[in-house]
């Protein structure tokens, strides 16, 4: 068998955030999110529906669908993360995955405004989703093997996060030179789009869906080239029972570990607090602000070139500091900045009022998007890092696992209390909250993380 160096295990690893990325990127945050509540809120005022209220329902619907696919991800994922370890093969399930996510993603080009359906987009977004959320726990869960020091782990998660946010930014400003019509009928780049796309049809945002599809598929070849199993001997025949029965185990061992569980209890809020940003940012923007999908789309750009840099930046930080300063410190900014992002209207900053025609509100939301790509990039980078210190190095599958379960096991919270506060208001800025309180809470419980963990300290 052929012998594959470290430093291509590394890129290997590496080019699974770069491909997976625009799912994040495209789908969920700056591109088709806003789409999908642009689309239906037209329907909704279409059937009588005013445009505030229509636009909440829209936000309450995304928020929803978010929120039921976040429940089948919490269920699962600690299950299949002890599989994989009793097992020791991964790539099988990341093949599967990766299946998922190609599927869910290339199905979005059928989401037509004239034959629009809120359920059939939720499901196949929600397929895609499922698979991209599940790859990642498996492909977390090399981390450990990378590199034989660990203090290295903080700099190689930043740097594959870093990596990540480029290829992000590389499909983005794909989509937007030479895809996305303004509203002139042409691109960014003053180009037709590609393809003869009908931007009255929506084909030419549509296309996001086939072009995330594709995308994957191409950047997955280097992972798979270069990241090898290593399967346990004698793996038990009955593995569901005996994954079920060591994750049962595992589950009832937690309170004796408690670094861990506050760990897992800590990253559960403030991941949800963040991906309720990054989810409702865009919609926000477009809804309350009024922005076109191409603003959207520049308005991440900014996010993803700051949550590069910092990714990269604080990977060297994390190197120096260990992660549990870093996780600290971006969830500080994150909670600042999400109190700004609330007072932001079209007539109003900090709830200042602010002469008609003023740029400023759109300035401000650019300046928190900055703040938010940055400190998000590096919040993400080392909390991944921070579960190799905390999990026992003999079932680090299954705590990616749990670390995932952690993530998802309130992932239909931030959208559901979303989805509620809009509701509840009929308004789209005060829909977004409630991450305000997750943030704060998942602050409180870093208090008795330990920086080495449990198992290590």
């Amino acid at each position: 068998m052929v012998t594959i160096s470290q430093r291509k295990r590394i890129w290997g690893w590496y080019f699974f955030d770069w491909a997976s990325q625009p799912y994040n990127t495209l789908l969920l945050t700056f591109i088709f999110g806003p789409y999908f509540t642009n689309t239906l809120a037209s329907n909704l005022m279409a059937d009588g529906l005013t445009e505030g209220a229509a636009r909440a329902q829209a936000q309450s619907t995304w928020g929803w669908g978010l929120a039921v696919t976040g429940i089948m991800i919490a269920f699962l994922a600690p299950l299949l993360g002890a599989i994989a370890d009793n097992s020791g093969r991964k790539l099988p399930w990341i093949w599967l995955f990766s299946a998922m996510y190609f599927v869910g993603s290339a199905a979005l080009w059928w989401t037509a405004p004239d034959s629009f359906s809120a359920l059939w987009t939720l499901m196949f977004f929600g397929i895609g989703l499922i698979g991209m959320e599940f790859a990642t726990i498996f492909t977390n869960s090399y981390l450990p093997d990378l590199h034989e020091d660990p203090d290295e782990l903080g700099r190689i998660s930043g740097s594959g996060w870093a990596f990540g946010y480029v290829g992000g930014l590389v499909a983005l400003v794909i989509m937007l030179l030479l895809f996305q019509a303004t509203a002139n009928g042409t691109t960014l780049a003053g180009l037709k789009p590609l393809l003869g796309l009908d931007h009255s049809t929506k084909a030419d945002t549509r296309i996001v869906g086939p072009l995330t599809a594709i995308w994957f598929a191409v950047f997955m070849i280097p992972f798979f080239a270069f990241t090898r199993d290593t399967a346990i001997t004698g793996a038990p025949p009955l593995v569901i029972k005996d994954s079920l029965s060591a994750l049962l185990q595992t589950l009832r061992r937690l309170p004796s570990h408690p670094s861990l569980l506050a760990y897992l209890g800590s990253s559960m809020f403030y991941r949800d607090a963040l991906n309720g940003l990054y989810t409702f940012g865009g919609i926000y923007a477009a809804g309350v602000l009024g922005w076109t999908v191409t603003q959207v789309g520049i308005f991440g750009i900014v996010a993803i070139i700051t949550g590069a840099a910092f990714s990269w930046i604080s990977g060297r930080v994390d190197r120096r500091l260990g992660p549990l300063p870093v996780i600290v410190f971006c969830v500080l900014a994150l909670t600042f900045v999400s109190l700004l992002i609330i007072t932001i209207t079209p007539g109003s900053v900090l709830f200042i009022p602010i002469k008609d025609g003023s740029n400023m509100p759109n300035v401000t939301f650019f300046i928190a998007g900055a703040v938010i790509g940055a400190a998000g990039g590096a919040l993400q980078a080392s909390s991944r890092n921070m579960m190799t210190r905390q999990a026992n190095p003999d079932r680090m599958t299954e705590a990616f696992g749990l670390y995932a379960l952690s993530g998802k096991a309130t992932s239909f919270l931030a959208p559901a209390l979303i989805a509620l506060a809009s509701q509840i208001t009929g308004s789209q800025r005060l829909g977004v909250s409630p991450v305000v309180a997750l943030f704060i809470i998942g602050l409180i419980l870093l208090l008795w993380v330990k920086p080495r963990g449990d198992f290590k300290s």
